[in-house]
């Protein structure tokens, strides 16, 4: 390859630092947060973001691991899929939920609760944030998951881990109602934990 097709090469794939001062991961950022509010977590793809800021897709790989953690990164959501998902299936079962609320207090609390207090006043202004937040949790998140686990009726079991971890960062976070805004991990998780576990491989409907 000749030295002038190294250079084109070189900026079509848009590696590294760019002129003006900008990165290439926070490109992939911009481009991401438009795609997903535009075509919500399902519809964005990887091919479709990089596209949008100029680089090569390989580049989403390499700053993000692939789409789940550009959308957590991208809309500040401290959860990734990628990497909670194999914590959580390392264990027995039946105390899936403990590990998941524990995991889930931790990254929240050393964050002050400040990055889900914002995504949460963004669904309040926003439908395309919702529907970001709801395609990402009974997808990415609780629908492999459940599919790991092999969970009868997936969709309704996602919806209601959803609505608990959810209800809860709202509670603890956003409302801060006390004494659950101070509350030990060890009691939160002890006091909410059995419905939990039930909404992930207990019996739903009525005996």
């Amino acid at each position: 390859m000749q030295p002038d097709s190294r250079g084109a090469e070189r900026t079509r794939l848009r590696r590294g630092r760019r002129g003006g001062g900008g990165s290439t991961r926070e490109e992939l950022l911009d481009a991401a947060r438009t795609a997903f509010i535009e075509n919500g977590y399902e519809g964005a793809t990887v091919r479709d973001i990089a596209s949008r800021a100029g680089v090569d897709p390989a580049m989403v790989r390499h700053w993000f691991g692939g789409k789940e953690g550009l959308f957590t990164a991208a809309v500040s959501l401290p959860v990734d899929p990628a990497r909670m998902l194999p914590r959580l299936l390392d264990g027995p079962t039946e105390q899936l939920a403990e590990r998941m609320l524990g995991m889930f207090l931790s990254v929240w609390d050393e964050a002050g609760g400040g990055e889900f207090a914002a995504l949460v006043r963004s669904l309040s202004m926003r439908e395309s944030a919702v529907r970001m937040l709801r395609e990402f949790l009974t997808s990415a998140l609780f629908g492999r998951l459940l599919g790991e686990l092999g969970s009868d009726e997936p969709e309704l079991r996602a919806a209601l881990c959803g609505s608990q971890l959810v209800g809860l960062g709202m509670m603890r976070y956003v409302v801060r109602v006390e004494p659950l805004a101070s509350a030990e991990h060890e009691l939160v998780v002890a006091s909410i934990a059995p419905n939990l576990q039930r909404y992930l491989t207990g019996p739903l409907r009525p005996q």
